[in-house]
């Protein structure tokens, strides 16, 4: 192989990783973003990583005042939020994004282990899209979030 075409089989070579790279990009930054805002990390981690392998991005929160400033800069396509959490509680920081018309359009999962019938109303009140009580089975979580992101909302 002459020199000249080594140099063109390495120039062809990069141009293909740069477009791989190119599209890999791509792929990543249209994937859905998922803001998932609870204190405990453990949990954080289980979710984030059951997510991520269904093809989603995330972005995580550890109490409500986080969850809701990351809510308002980065826009994520759904939230999953715990209702007791440090600082600002998950009903409060749902209300609030629900009040607000530039949020008030990305569906609200609350995750958490209160399972009272006035909670659960108390989360309808305050704007959430569904309401899952811990323990939760990932199954039905995952689910839920593929139906809210496609625009599917079905009464719970």
């Amino acid at each position: 192989m002459s020199v000249e075409q080594k140099d063109n089989l390495n120039e062809n070579t990069s141009a293909v990783a740069e477009a791989d790279t190119d599209q890999a990009a791509k792929v990543e930054t249209n994937a859905k973003r998922i803001l998932v805002v609870d204190d405990e990390s453990d949990l954080v981690v289980m979710i984030s990583t059951a997510l991520k392998h269904q093809g989603y991005e995330v972005i995580t929160a550890n109490d409500g005042q986080e969850g809701l400033e990351k809510a308002k800069t980065e826009k994520p396509d759904l939230i999953v939020l715990d209702l007791m959490l440090p600082r600002i509680n998950g009903y409060k920081v749902c209300g609030l994004l629900k009040k607000d018309t530039r949020y008030a359009k990305i569906p609200i999962i609350l995750l958490t282990a209160k399972a009272s019938t006035e909670d659960m109303e108390l989360g309808k009140k305050v704007g959430a899209d569904a309401y899952i009580t811990k323990p939760y089975e990932r199954e039905t979580l995952i689910s839920k979030i593929e139906e809210l992101i496609k625009g599917e909302y079905t009464q719970w």
